[in-house]
């Protein structure tokens, strides 16, 4: 037998963690790519508007409506940059982070839970791969 490609298994990997993740999300009221955006101002890697489009590989001009949504619920806080008054920095309120914890406690039990199927060192192996697998 053929061994599968990569790209396969990781695609049908993604599906699965992500029809996971997304009853998750909604019952805290958030869409994916809203707690993506909340993760990376979590991790402080994207401090302004355009900066946090790029670090998504997000059109910049669909992530005001996401913003508008997490500020609107007083996750976020906009203000202008003053190194560039064009540019908004964006930061996380006491709110925004207690809902990202929230929701981050969550993803992690299901993660947990799926990976359940593999023995400790398969689970360590992944976690160790999949993020030096990412970053090249």
């Amino acid at each position: 037998m053929e061994r599968e490609d990569l790209g396969a298994l990781l695609a049908r990997a993604m599906r699965r963690i992500m029809e996971a993740e997304r009853p998750l999300l909604e019952a805290h009221g958030m869409s994916m790519w809203a707690y993506v955006a909340l993760t990376l101002l979590a991790r402080g890697s994207a401090p302004t508007q355009l900066a946090l489009a790029e670090a998504m590989g997000y059109d910049k001009t669909r992530l005001i409506k996401i913003l508008d949504g997490l500020e609107g619920d007083g996750l976020i806080t906009r203000a202008p940059d003053p190194s560039d008054r064009r540019a908004k920095v964006i930061e996380l309120t006491p709110a925004g982070r207690a809902k990202f914890a929230a929701i981050q406690k969550d993803v992690h039990a299901m993660e947990d839970e799926l990976l359940s199927a593999l023995g400790a060192t398969e689970r360590k192996a992944l976690r160790t791969a999949l993020p030096r697998l990412a970053d090249t």
